[in-house]
């Protein structure tokens, strides 16, 4: 328990920053309107691309002949960050959709 609290008091700070943004992006999220959505979307994507390639050049640099940290974390960036990009385009193309014209 002492070395909870002393992790802590230790990074106060860097806590506080995190838990500021949590609640700051919350706040932001819930605000945006239907019409921003989606060239937000669309940024998001663009952000998690860039994760999909610094993963793969990790994965690439990492010494394959041992079960690594570097492997681990470029492994786990590939997958999330597509996983990320394909939500992100289903989510698109679902906010898209509500913008056409229905067929009678």
């Amino acid at each position: 328990m002492d070395q909870i609290l002393i992790f802590f008091y230790t990074y106060k700070e860097a806590i506080f920053i995190i838990a500021l943004s949590i609640f700051l992006g919350i706040e932001v999220i819930s605000n945006v309107p239907a019409v921003l959505h989606t060239p937000l979307m669309s940024g998001a994507n663009a952000i998690s691309g860039v994760i999909i390639i610094g993963g793969i050049i990790l994965v690439g640099h990492a010494d394959a002949t041992t079960l690594n940290t570097e492997l681990i974390l470029g492994i786990f960036a590939v997958i999330f960050g597509t996983l990320n990009v394909v939500g992100g385009f289903v989510v698109t193309d679902r906010m898209l959709e509500m913008f056409k014209k229905k067929k009678k």
